[in-house]
Parts: C-alpha cells; structure tokens; sequence
C-alpha cells in the first residue's frame, strides 16, 4: 500500500509540474504573440491633471489607432514629472511651458530634456474672493503669486500689464519681487507653490494662478478671472523628451495626434477659451 501511494504521489506532482510549466509557457509565448502581431507600443507619459491628462485622455483612442497604447501618469507638482523623465521613469511629460523647463535645467545640471511639440497655452490669470474689480484692492492688499522663478515672473509681468505695479525697465519672465520699481498701494505678497496657490484665495486679496490649478478648484479662468493674459502669451504648454528621443517615432505620433483637428476640437469645446490651441 505504501508502495502505491508514493506511486500515486509522485504521478500527481509530476503532471502539476508539467502543467505548471506548460501553463506558464503558453501563456509567455501567446503574450508576446500577440504584442508581435499587432506591433503594439507602450508611451508612459506624465501630466498634471487638468487640462493635460484630460487631453492626452482625448488622444488615447486616436494613438490607438498607431499602435500605440497611451499609459498616462498623474502628477500634482511641477517637479517630480521632469525627475522621473529624466530617470527614464517615463517617456514624455506634458504640464510645463518653455521658460519653465530651461530654468529648471539651469537648477538641475544633470536633466537633460527637450521640446518636442507645442500642444497650448493656458493664460494666467488674477482671481480674487474680495473684490470685483482690481482697483478695488485696499492699500496693503495681499497677493499671492507662484514661488518658483518662472512662472513667479510671469505673474508679476502680468500684475504690471494689469497696471497693479511697475518693474525695473528690462526685466522679463525672470522677474523677481526685488524687481518692483513701483509699487504705489504698497501691495505684499505671498509667494506659494503654483498648485497651492488656488488654495489661498481664502486668506489673500488677490492670487495670480496658472489655468490648469484654476480649473480643479473649479473656476473658469474666461468669466472668473479679474485680468488674464490674452493670445499673445509666449508660455505655450509643451510635450517634453529627454534629449536624443524628440525623433523617436512614438513621440512623432503623439505629437501628430495632439496636432490634429479632433484635439483641436476638444480644447475648444471643453475648455472655451480657458486653454487655447498653439496650432
């Protein structure tokens, strides 16, 4: 008896064994098959998210299309997108402008990375829970501004074109608070991280904030806003690659799709001038 349950014993393992092996080879082997066939590709892309993720969410199916299956990545800084695209983490990030990515560059001697591809631009604005009208701001008012460089200089160009104050003559996106030549009511600000911004227009007169962060409060930066840029603006939001990938034919597509006439489409219906194609 013995004998033949040791017998039975060692059948039962074997065939588990040989199924196991089995299984998992089939499975391996119909996986890969099956990316061979298609010439299905993978684009890891980060973005804040609105309105980046919202559109690379539109252009999903139209890169499906291509062969190319869009993994979107959600960030809620201004920091970590580049870090992990450099890190080769991901193979693009969409949530900066220009300006933005040349200064962190400067910051970050080691990241290297490019643009690959304009897609829009989302005009700044000024909002505020006290008043209706700019010039209604108290002598000693507060305003809250982005801390970091670029954009913090760009919200004080567009103080200045609002007429709130005056910078030294010469000075452009790199404008610091050291930089206000007049300032008349004696304003103070606030400096805040861009995404924290939104969230002090409880406690200040004013704040100067980036459409994206205005948007998932929500406010509507075309009926909400005191004074906001207008078309001209050079911050046009940017598909960024590490230098060396900007020809890869992946990113091509992707560009070729956020280019395309049904993106177009979709930032005009959704966003209704709150974010305006730079194509």
């Amino acid at each position: 008896m013995k004998k033949v349950l040791a017998l039975i014993a060692a059948l039962v393992v074997a065939t588990l064994a040989f199924a196991g092996c089995g299984g998992s080879q089939s499975s391996s082997s119909s996986s890969s098959g099956a990316a061979q066939s298609s010439g299905a590709k993978t684009l890891k892309v980060g973005a804040t998210a609105v309105p980046h993720a919202e559109i690379l969410e539109a252009a999903k199916p139209l890169l499906e299309k291509e062969g190319i299956t869009l993994d979107i990545v959600e960030f809620n800084d201004y920091v970590q997108p580049n870090l992990a695209l450099n890190d080769k983490e991901l193979d693009a990030n969409f949530f900066q402008h220009e300006p933005y990515l040349k200064n962190f560059m400067e910051e970050h001697k080691d990241v290297k990375l490019v643009n690959a591809g304009g897609i829009h631009i989302e005009p700044m604005g000024i909002y505020s829970k006290k008043v209706k009208d700019l010039k209604d701001l108290k002598d000693g008012a507060t305003i809250s501004i982005p801390n970091d460089p670029t954009n913090g200089g760009r919200a004080l160009l567009l103080l200045q074109k609002a007429g709130l104050l005056k910078l030294k003559d010469g000075v452009n996106e790199k404008a610091t608070l050291q930089d206000i030549a007049e300032n008349p009511k004696n304003f103070k600000f606030q400096e805040v991280e861009a995404a924290q911004v939104p969230r002090t227009l409880e406690d200040v007169d004013a704040a100067v904030i980036n459409s994206n962060f205005a948007m998932q409060i929500p406010l509507d930066p075309t009926k909400d806003s005191l004074f906001i840029e207008d078309s001209t603006s050079p911050y046009v939001n940017i598909i960024a690659v590490r230098e060396g990938d900007e020809n890869r034919p992946e990113i091509q597509a992707l560009i070729k799709v956020l280019h395309s006439q049904e993106i177009k489409d979709f930032i005009n219906n959704k966003y209704k001038g709150a974010v305006v194609p730079a194509f």
